[in-house]
Formats: C-alpha cells, structure tokens, sequence
C-alpha cells in the first residue's frame, strides 16, 4: 500500500496566487453562462477544486477562518464580473454563433482531464475503481444529454427554487453544466436572460423575481453538496476523481459544435414577444391550427411536434415561454472544410488556455 499522501487533501488557499483564483472564478462564472459547459470543470481545471470544495464546506459549516474569506471572495469577485457583465453577450454568441462557442469550450472543457487523469490514475497505475467510476460518470452525462432533452418545466418560484439547487452543481460537480440544466428544461434565456446588466436595467423587480429564488436554491445546493464532497474526495479519493473524470468527459456530447439554431428568426426578441402576443388574444388561445398560421405569416415553418408542443403551451398559458424555447431549438449541419479548421483552431485555443492557468505538477502535488 503507498504511504505517499493523498493527493485530494483540501489545498490551502493561502500559497495560491490570487491571480489565479480570480481568473478561475471568472473562468467559473463564463462557463455557467455556457450551455454544456461546467464552471466546476474550469475551476477544476486551473488546479482549484479542492481548495473551493473545502472552503465552501467550511464556510457552510460555520468554521471559518480569515484564509477561507479571502479565498471566496476573490472568486466570487471573478465571478460575479463574469455574471454581470457577460450575461447578455454569453446569451447572444450561443444563439448566433453556437459553433464557435461550443469549440471554444470542448477545448476548455478537455483542457481539466490532464488534471483529472493524475488525480484518479497516478503514474498510470491500473486502478479498477476508478476506471469503473470513470464510466459510471460518463453514463450519468450521456443520460443527461440524450434522455432529458427537451424536457420542460413551468415557470415558478417552487421551479425557479428547484432549478438553482439543480444548478449549484455545475458549481461543485465538473462535467454537470447548470446552464445545460436549464437549456433543458427551456428555462435557459429566462434564468440567464435576467442577469444581464439591461434586463436589470429596465425589468428589476420582474428580474429579482428570477434571481432571488434560483439563488435561494442554488446557496443550499452548493452548500449541501460541498460538505458531502469533501468527504467522498478525503475517503475514496481515486474513484472520486475518477468519476469526475468521467463526468468531465461525458460533459462534451452536449457540446457537438457543427449545429445551428433551427428557428433562426426567433433568436429576435421583438419577434418573439410580437408572436407570443398573436397566440392569445383578448382572453382566447390560438388553435393548433391558428397557431401554426400565425407562424406562417412571418415565414416560420414549424415542425409538427413543434407545433403541438407550443399549442399545449398556449394551452397553459406559457405562450412566451414556449416561443423562447422555440428560439433554443437546434439542428445539426454538414460542416465546410473552413468550418472544420475554425473549430479545430477555436478547441486547442480553449484547450491551451486552461492548460495555461493549471497548476503545475509540482505545485499540485
């Protein structure tokens, strides 16, 4: 049995260079903001996960310590710049320029299994519970991406509750993207939507109606789920890392760059609102029928069970919300040769810059 200590013992945040934690928190909340992408796997990968795993443990415990506070902070610094004031760019570059994001993040994503792989295999030992974690991981992502697509959910407090405890976890968990989650559930532009600096601006209430419950849930998700963490990474500290690793890779079948909005004049809110206001009208709900036509009249061809879907929306009086999550409708395409190297240039671009800010070997033994 080795005697050489374990390498998931929570790091203390005092020797890591500040730089780094800032840079890792703004890295953290970019790719919250990033269908498909987890901020645990950036924070992850530029080498600062157990130290945020134990200082969140620690803070949710009520032992804290002047080193904990200054390490939070300075994270939730890089962070909430990246919140604020990247909301409404991440929304756009998603919708208009979907491929060159998802490269950008395959490469960013990939960039934390150098990591990963260390932690749950050290010098290439052969390690039978961490290979059989790392595929459980990885079939818990795949399930993700493929079974609960297109799953939807209402938009209320108890949900917007629910959805930030479910969130949290791409905080904590590397490979379980939050904003994913709510692309999912068709809450993606709702809940993201109402963090950028201009929602802010001319909605405030209606956005702090969003904002205060999916903080609410996400503070208990992230605190319950750090404390379990801490354990699970002190105890079993290879297969936990290699779950991680399987999560991690997992992660990236959502992230297929070559697709591209199925509706795209509905990445257009003027539209979108003008369309939700056409479907009910004086109190009366548009038939499968009317609905279809009016989408017709601006040139919009929607797909049978597109259709019946946002026909049970109107239904429901969830219009709005249905058109909105018309706009995140996806399909694949045929890439050209152009397209192929761009992405490929956009993925070792993300994949360098991760590597960049990751620890180095020596410093993260």
């Amino acid at each position: 049995m080795s005697t050489s200590p374990s390498p998931t013992t929570p790091a203390t945040p005092a020797p890591i260079p500040p730089l780094r934690v800032v840079l890792g928190g703004f890295l953290m909340g970019l790719a919250n903001l990033v269908p498909g992408v987890s901020g645990g796997t950036m924070i992850l990968a530029v080498g600062l996960y157990d130290a945020f795993i134990g200082a969140v443990a620690e803070l949710s415990s009520l032992r804290w310590s002047r080193g904990m506070f200054v390490f939070l902070a300075l994270v939730a610094a890089g962070l909430g710049v990246a919140l604020v004031g990247l909301a409404g760019p991440a929304v756009h570059l998603v919708s208009h320029h979907r491929w060159a994001m998802y490269a950008l993040f395959i490469g960013m994503t990939l960039g934390g299994v150098p990591e990963l792989r260390r932690l749950a295999f050290p010098a290439f030992e052969r390690r039978r519970g961490a290979a059989l974690a790392a595929l459980v991981g990885f079939g818990v992502m795949a399930w993700v991406a493929w079974a609960l697509k297109d799953t939807t959910l209402p938009h209320s407090t108890l949900v917007f509750v629910g959805v930030g405890a479910v969130a949290a976890s791409s905080m904590i968990l590397p490979g379980v993207s939050g904003s994913y989650l709510l692309l999912i559930f068709g809450l993606y532009d709702v809940v993201v939507g109402s963090l950028s600096s201009s929602a802010l601006r001319e909605d405030f209430k209606g956005s702090l109606a969003i904002i205060v419950p999916v903080g609410i849930g996400a503070a208990l998700g992230i605190a319950a789920l750090s404390n379990v963490l801490k354990v699970v990474l002190s105890r079993w500290s290879r297969p936990a890392h290699g779950a991680l690793l399987g999560l991690l890779l997992g992660s990236v079948l959502g992230l297929w760059p070559f697709q591209e909005s199925r509706y795209a004049q509905l990445l257009q809110k003027p539209l979108r609102t003008e369309l939700s206001a056409a479907l009910v009208v004086e109190g009366e709900t548009a038939s499968l029928a009317e609905v279809t036509a009016v989408f017709a009249a601006e040139g919009i061809e929607l797909s049978p069970a597109d259709a019946v879907s946002l026909h049970a929306d109107v239904l429901d009086g969830r219009a709005k919300g249905g058109v909105k999550r018309l706009s995140s409708a996806t399909e694949f395409y045929s890439p050209g040769f152009g397209n192929v190297l761009a992405v490929l240039g956009l993925f070792l671009l993300g994949y360098k810059l991760v590597r960049r800010l990751a620890p180095k070997p020596r410093d993260a033994d």
